[in-house]
């Protein structure tokens, strides 16, 4: 009757509910990128209309934003601290939207811009986008589409000869 009544008394107790847990964790862990092999801190251009800047002498997609540098690999988005930097996987939520929304022909590059000396970007990013920099520096490209030649200020054009007096 003892035997009984000790088993009935740990099966109540809390001692035996603790014994009983079992906690399970299953975590998806996705290995780095191939490490970027880049001999020197690349030169950067700004990508018109956004604060995103790429290195366009790299040839897989590398971006610097607010401070840190995404890459994508295999559908999947990592982030560094420093362009040759540890990448660590990030969540789709975290990747910023400007930097998910890039145009698709980020790379072309409109004429008349330069390339900005990494350091350059580095010192000045959190300045440039406060002040607005290129907004107002950017060049052709970057306050909508490049300008055509019919657009182009002609001998009959600003006179008020057009419907709207242009």
């Amino acid at each position: 009757m003892f035997f009984v009544g000790a088993t009935l008394l740990m099966l109540m107790s809390p001692f035996h509910r603790g014994l009983a847990e079992v906690n399970v964790n299953v975590g998806i862990s996705l290995p780095p990128p191939p490490p970027l092999v880049i001999p020197a801190p690349p030169p950067m251009f700004v990508i018109p209309r956004t604060y995103v800047y790429f290195a366009p002498d790299v040839d897989v997609d590398v971006f610097f934003y607010q401070g840190y540098w995404y890459r994508p690999h295999r559908g999947h988005w990592y982030r560094s601290k420093s362009y040759d930097g540890k990448w660590v996987y990030l969540s789709p939520k975290k990747v910023p939207r400007a930097v998910v929304n890039v145009p698709p022909d980020f790379r072309h590059v409109p004429p008349g811009h330069r390339h900005i000396p990494h350091g350059e970007v580095r010192k000045h990013w959190k300045k440039w986008e406060r002040d607005k920099y290129w907004e107002k520096h950017g060049g052709r490209g970057w306050h909508g589409e490049e300008r055509r030649d019919h657009d182009r200020p002609g001998p009959d054009k600003g006179k008020g000869r057009g419907k709207y007096g242009d």
